[in-house]
């Protein structure tokens, strides 16, 4: 097999290609790519079309409106891609996404940049993290494109082993319903495998399906649905940037009226590490999921740094 040069343009691609020990491989990354500490050193083939500093209102105002304009013939799309640089590293592999035009450059584009690149001739690798499963798969199509098929049945087999020992844990103990905010202004709730998370965690989900797509709701959803907890994990948000927006629903006098809030269980967790980010750290999240629903039962070290108390 020839050697290979990997480009990976999501995050959670290239921390599937680090744990299948390819990471000595890798020559770029997306400019979100920020694990395993290192990576960063790496040059970065994408950039955002947005100001990614911004308020969280503005920047879903931008997305939205750039993905608007993508769906139209020949739009730029949310996130460009830096077609000299990738030239210039002649990878062997991309690996790129399908699942969501607003967390990474699509599929489309992707294929585009390298039709327009004259002697490029690299495999694309595409993954579409939609439910638990669609995870687990990513990571075998990874392995085996990249041609460790063996690694990436272990890595899954070790990973469904942590995430059934979580979830017999929590078989047994009382379901508390929680409310997930992936996105604060406006109001999104998370879907896919964070869902199927929740309830892997003894939790129930009071807005959103699993499986599902991240919805839109109000105010009036929340105080309707009154969770016995609240989970606040912006898409992309460290931790401290999390707060930030927990701190602006604070202000909302509906907030104090929650039952989650009067509780004392509200929290807010780094999302841009772990919930939003469907690679071999699902495991951790589902842990920090457990510890937030059941604090009693479950405790694995997360609490102060991936997540805290509001």
């Amino acid at each position: 097999m020839r050697d290979l040069r990997i480009v990976s343009l999501l995050p959670s691609a290239t921390e599937i290609v680090c744990a299948l020990g390819l990471r000595g491989s890798l020559v770029a990354r997306s400019h979100e790519c920020d694990f395993p500490p290192g990576v960063e050193r790496l040059p970065h083939c994408t950039r955002p079309r947005f100001e990614a500093g911004g308020s969280s209102r503005g920047i879903d105002e931008a997305v939205r409106s750039l993905a608007a304009a993508a769906r139209a013939a020949d739009a730029l799309g949310v996130y460009e891609i830096d077609l000299e640089q990738l030239a210039s590293l002649r990878p062997t592999h991309i690996v790129t996404q399908t699942q969501c035009e607003v967390c990474a450059v699509s599929l489309r584009e992707v294929e585009a940049a390298v039709a327009s690149l004259a002697g490029l001739q690299a495999e694309l690798v595409p993954l579409a993290p939609n439910a638990l499963t669609d995870i687990r798969d990513d990571i075998g199509r990874v392995g085996e494109a990249l041609g460790v098929p063996e690694r990436a049945a272990a890595l899954v087999a070790a990973l469904c082993r942590r995430i059934d020992s979580v979830a017999d844990r929590a078989a047994g103990l009382p379901r508390a319903s929680i409310a997930v905010i992936e996105w604060a202004d406006p109001f999104m709730t998370a879907g896919h495998w964070t869902m199927e998370q929740v309830e892997l965690a003894g939790g129930a989900p009071v807005i959103g399906a699993p499986r599902g797509p991240s919805l839109r709701f109000e105010w009036e959803d929340l105080l309707a649905a009154d969770p016995d907890a609240i989970m606040i994990s912006p898409c992309g948000f460290a931790l401290d940037r999390a707060v930030e927006d927990a701190e602006l629903l604070a202000r909302d006098a509906r907030w104090q009226r929650l039952r989650a809030v009067q509780a004392g269980r509200a929290a807010v967790v780094d999302g841009n590490q772990y919930i939003n980010r469907p690679g071999p750290r699902i495991v951790e999240s589902l842990e920090i999921i457990a510890e937030i629903l059941h604090p009693a039962q479950f405790d694995f070290g997360h609490r102060g740094t991936a997540w805290r108390w509001f």
